[in-house]
């Protein structure tokens, strides 16, 4: 998979030197290019404790985009997923410990251990008082002798640096540091693995599989389960830290893995807040990208049971951007509707073969959806297929509040249930046109005027008009020739449709942003939902 680097070997200096560029001189690094790559404060003068984490780089933000005030005084950058080097540890130690000390704060690989405990040797050889401690907060593997260290690691970066700042010294961070390891757990999953510059990528997670508590370099989980939505992924991880967590409130660290969009970590979140385990978390940090594993389709949860002097650490501003603050979970407050906005139901009625009629078409819609969002994708976002089937579904449910015995009625209350339901321009159209095929039918036209009626509004507001590719072109059409039958209505629809596939400049909607090859030889989707709508009536 291509990827916005340039060469391999530039990655890390290249992104460490992005990074320095836009902090607004916050932050400084070394002068050791390539094989030192040590970011720090550009602040500092030695006169309290300082922390220093660092590792393989790809889980950007850490660890230098939480190198500041607050938090760290110097992260140390290895390459991508490789440890940094004794020297490289060492050069950070030595550039920022003064008399107060130095805390490394090293998470649980063998790699790491073994450069920074070898480096803070060193510095101690040159008479620097140096402590180390160790994260291993994956409950994934509970039968391994040591846990990996993952996301956990930013509980001990924002306590102990908050602690550092307040000016306490070395044994209390330490032994704060080594109070919040005892008690912090985290877990992970993920859809993917992550994309290794100028590695061949792993396909270990087959389609509709999810990993439960793989490590952050890829590394394989305890299980794989399939994946049927976020609920139940959510539940799988909240089962595992279930059984390692009391019954005291938590801090719950939301943290995504690289690759999960902002939509669907609000979404765990929410099921992460109404899981078996949300009524003790009293607060949440994030969701966010904090320890990341590169472009990895994934999240982590820690928890970590936090005192009221930790709430006040971990809530004690900062200014780096990628620290996302400490948030109380609070019940949803939920407002009334402006006036003027609350829905006026209708008076329902039954009408059997107008109910059948309505459900029918609905149920055609609902069919196309994978279609017409293939279709869609094709000119636009993929989502008309799906926008419209919402609507039918929609629909569907409120049949029971439809006054389907009175027609002119019942135009204006498709119209308001879709204006409430169906998102995006189709919907406040479609809208629209019911509304006024309602109004039309209220004065007397017949049902093929009140609806070409409703098409002229719909125009009129929209701007769409034939030849524009959109709907219009079935649409219109199939209206034109509805009152000499529904069959010759289908196939103008159809013919109609058709036509739109040669439109290689569209003038109304999403498809007007696309250029003419994309939409060459693909029929509007919004057409060819017509189209198969009256095709259908049509048999």
């Amino acid at each position: 998979m291509a990827q916005f680097i340039n060469t391999r070997e530039d990655l890390v200096t290249e992104a460490i030197d992005g990074l320095l560029a836009v902090s607004g001189g916050a932050l400084v690094r070394l002068d050791g290019y390539p094989h030192i790559r040590v970011v720090l404060r550009g602040d500092w003068d030695k006169s309290q404790v300082a922390l220093v984490s660092g590792g393989g780089s790809g889980h950007e933000p850490a660890h230098a985009g939480f190198v500041g005030k607050g938090m760290l005084t110097a992260a140390v950058c290895g390459d991508v997923f490789a440890s940094p080097s004794v020297d490289a540890v060492l050069a950070g130690i030595l550039a920022v410990t003064g008399p107060a000390g130095c805390v490394l704060i090293v998470k649980n690989y063998t790699g790491d251990r073994l450069n920074f405990g070898l480096a803070a040797e060193r510095a101690r050889a040159f008479g620097l008082n140096v402590n180390m401690v160790i994260i291993g907060d994956d409950v994934a593997l509970p039968d391994l002798p040591q846990a990996r260290g993952v996301a956990g690691t930013l509980f001990v970066h924002k306590i102990a640096g908050a602690l550092a700042q307040g000016g306490a010294d070395l044994e209390t961070v330490t032994a704060a540091a080594r109070r919040v390891i005892s008690g912090a757990k985290s877990i992970g999953m993920s859809l993917d693995t992550c994309t290794v510059p100028g590695s061949p990528k792993e396909d270990r997670i087959p389609v509709g599989m999810a990993e439960l508590g793989l490590g952050i370099h890829g590394e394989a989980g305890v299980e794989q389960i399939a994946f049927t939505g976020a609920k139940t992924a959510m539940q799988a991880v909240v089962d595992k830290l279930a059984a390692a967590i009391d019954e005291r409130p938590h801090v719950a660290l939301i943290n995504n893995l690289g690759g999960t969009s902002a939509l669907e970590m609000s979404v765990l979140t929410h099921e992460l807040i109404g899981s078996s385990i949300g009524s003790r978390i009293s607060h949440v940090v994030g969701p966010a990208p904090m320890m990341t594993s590169l472009d990895m389709q994934g999240f982590s949860i820690s928890l970590y049971p936090a005192d009221d002097a930790d709430i006040q650490a971990l809530s004690a501003p900062v200014s780096m951007a990628a620290w996302p603050g400490l948030s109380a979970v609070k019940p949803i407050r939920i407002d009334v509707l402006p006036d003027g906005l609350t829905p006026i139901t209708p008076q329902p009625s039954n009408h059997q073969e107008t109910r059948d009629f309505l459900v029918d078409c609905c149920k055609v819609l609902i069919s196309a959806e994978e279609d017409l969002n293939a279709l869609d994708a094709k000119s636009g976002d993929g989502d008309t297929g799906s926008t419209l089937a919402g609507a039918a579904r929609a629909l569907i449910n409120a049949i029971d509040r439809l006054p389907l015995s009175d027609h002119t009625q019942l135009y204006r209350a498709i119209g308001q249930e879709l204006s409430q339901t169906m998102g995006g321009s189709s919907g406040v159209l479609l809208a629209i046109f019911f509304a006024a095929a309602g109004d039309a039918a209220s004065s007397g036209l017949p049902m093929a005027d009140s609806l070409k009626a409703g098409l002229a509004r719909m125009q009129e507001i929209g701007g769409a008009d034939l030849g524009d590719r959109t709907m219009v072109d079935a649409l219109s059409p199939a209206l034109d020739a509805l009152e000499t039958g529904i069959k010759p209505a289908a196939a103008a629809a159809r013919t109609g449709a058709n036509r739109t596939a040669g439109m290689l400049k569209a003038k109304a909607g999403r498809a007007a942003y696309i250029n003419a090859k994309q939409l060459e030889g693909h029929i509007d989707p919004g057409a060819e939902a017509v189209a198969r709508l009256f095709e259908h009536l049509a048999r």
